[in-house]
Order: structure tokens, then C-alpha cells, then sequence
């Protein structure tokens, strides 16, 4: 029985990968620098018995230079991944595994924001890279435990919600998107 090595010049398997899906810092940077990403953006709610939204859930992060932010739930899309799949994974992640999220029965987001390096192209930025979201109302029902870089998740009421407080809190344009999202379920003031 013979061993080979991988040869380094020629294109491995990437269902051989241990984290089939998953790009090292390295590719992530370059890939950044050349392609826009897909990604999945979830604003968590809590409804009522009849389906009318009565609280959102908005995440509470530090920065990397520790100044504090709002944001939603989000992450991108891994090849092979199916939307729903996604978007349930970094529910998940990021609101812990009791959440409990009743994903919608149609992958079908109210919005679709594109996100840009450079300011003034759209309502979004990232500074990372260009980046196309597909954003997603999404109720939970359970207990939710912030995890990952999440410091905590704030309930609020549809009104605060989308508020100019609320919104200059949030980074890169998710005010605007926070308020389309309420806008679609019927809930902008």
C-alpha cells in the first residue's frame, strides 16, 4: 500500500477539507478584495398570538476599539449552504441554542442589502468588503443567551426599535434596515 502526499500545485478536494465550506483568514482576505460575499441577516421578533410583532431584539457588541454598537443577527453564507441553513445557524450562534426561531416557510427576505467599502454608494457600508445580504424577519420563541461577540440582546418595543437613538447606535446603515424590516411587518410608526 502506497501514501501520497497532496501535491501543493494542484487543486485539492474541498469535500477532503476538515471544515468543507469554511475559507482560512488568508482566503477570506483575498476573496474579499475580489468578490462580493452572500450573506444572511436576521432582525429576531416576538409576536403575539395573532402574529403582530410586539418586540425586537437587537444585539448589543463591542468593537474591536471597544466602542459599544447595536446590530442584528448575521453571517455569510458557506458554499453548499443552503439559506435556510444559514440563516438558522447564526440564529443560533448568536442567540444561543434555546432561541427557538420559526424560520419562514418561503426563503423569501423583505430586503436585500448591498453592502460597500466605500461610503455613499448605498444606505450600507462594511469596511472589510462588498458584501450582498439577504435580510430576514424572524420570531423566536425561546429563552435567547447571546453568545459569540454578542455582549447581550435588548428587547425593545417597535417604537423605540426605530428610533434615531436606536439607529445611530447601529453600525454600517442597519438602522435602515432595521426600519424596512419593521416596515414590512407593518410596524413603522
Amino acid at each position: 500500500m502506497s501514501v501520497r502526499t497532496p501535491d501543493p500545485d494542484q487543486p485539492q478536494d474541498p469535500s477532503s477539507s476538515p471544515t468543507p465550506g469554511w475559507l482560512s483568514d488568508i482566503e477570506l482576505e483575498e476573496v474579499r478584495r475580489r468578490l462580493p460575499l452572500l450573506y444572511v441577516e436576521a432582525v429576531p421578533v416576538r409576536v403575539d398570538g395573532l402574529g403582530i410583532v410586539t418586540e425586537v431584539g437587537i444585539l448589543l457588541r463591542a468593537t474591536a476599539t471597544g466602542q459599544m454598537t447595536r446590530t442584528l443577527v448575521s453571517g455569510r453564507v458557506m458554499y453548499g449552504e443552503t439559506l435556510r441553513d444559514a440563516l438558522f445557524r447564526h440564529l443560533e450562534k448568536d442567540l444561543g441554542p434555546m432561541a427557538f426561531p420559526l424560520l419562514p416557510a418561503s426563503p423569501t427576505p423583505f430586503h436585500v442589502a448591498e453592502y460597500f467599502p466605500m461610503p455613499g454608494i448605498s444606505a450600507y457600508t462594511d469596511d472589510r468588503q462588498h458584501a450582498v445580504s439577504l435580510a430576514y424577519v424572524v420570531p423566536v420563541t425561546g429563552t435567547c443567551d447571546p453568545r459569540q461577540d454578542a455582549l447581550e440582546l435588548t428587547w425593545m418595543a417597535p417604537e423605540e426599535a426605530q428610533s434615531d437613538a436606536v439607529s445611530d447606535e447601529m453600525e454600517g446603515g442597519r438602522g435602515t434596515l432595521l426600519r424596512l424590516a419593521l416596515a414590512s411587518v407593518g410596524r413603522l410608526s
